[in-house]
């Protein structure tokens, strides 16, 4: 076992190893205190959930369009910059909301912290894929969300010590310090990695940086991989916001067998990504995605069942084994149909693949819920997998109608450059 360890951990960079390491110390920060924010609000402001409600989604649109800059700013500024200063932004907003008692005041911060602390996402995501070959980077976002999910597993446990031990301000000071040891080794350990711009071209204006979206934009493939991503995540996106209430209210499975659901989804991550991601390299990419998307389908249509909590058990490691196949995959997707000088900015809009169905799922399943039979909630999302699925196929046929690239039975591998698409 050690010596599979071993042999795993000298297969990638040292500097892999210690982006991933100051990673896990940043979203652990993060994740005691997320899952306590909406209880600090209502507590400290004395609202209701509405008002809660508002604060996440001004969170949510300001993220993406701070996403959106700080794409623009990787490929101009690079990586190494955008990386520390958003960390410093983020750990600067913990300690401010640590102290605010206006509420008005408080919104003020939301708006600053969602566009200025998100900049630094596409940064990291594209350094991931700067330090490796192509070939590694589905397995390097992998490991990436095996340290966020080990991330999440610690989190909300410190998190509820230090506020019985301490009090909430200790999660923002913990929050900020964490940020901050990050920024340090990001600006002392690591090496910035932008790559050169082309050959023959001169460096581009931010103005010309930022005009540069119209040729994501206009990439009809991408965008066409954009858009039916889209769908599977507007299906996938149910979980973390539709699904307690369902079991709560619909099947009369409380809170805590949906956590139980939870935390057995986030340690099967943990346990099994890595060996998955590995598995699957040398496959065809997008057939990957259409079989991510099927588990996905399966899974989630599984929830319209009126049954028990071992059932929905079951259903959520099928969906588990689909968010492990899908998500690392997704991502090293974008990143081959980027040119590296690009990235940041195509991984930026590859960032609206979640953002749009974490903006646009809850209502419309909410909607569902409210007027309907909600099992439609699961039974629609299935649906919709389906056709993701057919939407990859084709889109993965496309590609190699584009590229002419196939290879030994006819697949596109994983290693092939999607990138030129």
């Amino acid at each position: 076992m050690l010596q599979k360890i071993s042999a795993t951990y000298n297969e990638f960079p040292k500097s892999f190893w210690v982006l991933m390491g100051s990673s896990f110390i940043d979203r652990l920060g993060g994740a005691l205190l997320f899952p306590f924010f909406s209880l600090y609000v209502r507590d400290h402001f004395k609202v209701d959930m509405v008002e809660v409600g508002v604060i996440f989604s001004i969170f949510a649109i300001t993220g993406v369009l701070g996403s959106f800059l700080g794409g623009a700013m990787t490929d101009r500024f690079g990586r190494r910059a955008m990386m520390i200063y958003g960390l410093v932004i983020s750990a600067s907003s913990s300690l401010l909301m640590a102290y605010v008692d206006d509420l008005q005041v408080f919104y003020i911060i939301t708006v600053v912290v969602g566009l200025l602390s998100n900049v630094g996402g596409p940064a990291q995501q594209a350094m991931i894929a700067d330090l490796l070959p192509e070939k590694k980077h589905a397995e390097g976002y992998g490991i990436w969300r095996v340290v966020a999910n080990l991330a999440v597993t610690f989190g909300p446990l410190i998190g509820g010590l230090l506020i019985a031990s301490v009090s909430f301000r200790a999660l923002f000071f913990t929050d900020a310090v964490t940020s901050l040891i990050m920024a340090i080794i990001v600006l002392r350990v690591l090496p910035e990695t932008k790559p050169a711009a082309p050959e023959g071209e001169e460096e581009e204006s931010f103005g010309q940086t930022l005009g540069g979206y119209r040729r994501v934009l206009t990439d009809k493939v991408y965008m066409a991989f954009i858009l039916i991503s889209i769908l599977v995540f507007s299906v996938y996106i149910q979980m973390n916001t539709t699904m307690p209430v369902y079991l709560d209210e619909v099947q009369s499975i409380p809170a805590a067998g949906y956590g139980y659901i939870l935390s057995m989804n986030a340690g099967m991550v943990v346990l099994f990504q890595f060996w998955i991601t590995r598995r699957l390299t040398g496959s065809a990419p997008l057939r990957v995605m259409a079989l991510g998307a099927l588990l996905y389908g399966i899974g989630f249509a599984l929830y319209g069942v009126n049954s028990t909590i071992y059932f929905y058990a079951f259903a959520m490691v099928i969906i588990t084994i689909g968010e492990m196949v899908i998500v690392p995959v997704s991502q090293a997707i974008a990143v081959r149909f980027a040119p590296a000088h690009m990235r940041g900015r195509y991984l930026a809009i590859f960032g609206f693949a979640y953002a749009i169905p974490f903006g646009i799922g809850p209502i419309v399943a909410g909607l569902v819920m409210e007027n309907s039979d909600p099992r439609w909630v699961w039974w629609g999302g299935g649906i919709i997998c389906v056709i993701g699925v057919v939407g990859y196929l084709l889109l993965h046929t496309r590609v190699n109608e584009q590229l002419g690239l196939m290879e030994e039975g006819g697949e596109t591998s994983m290693t092939g450059a999607v990138a030129e698409a």
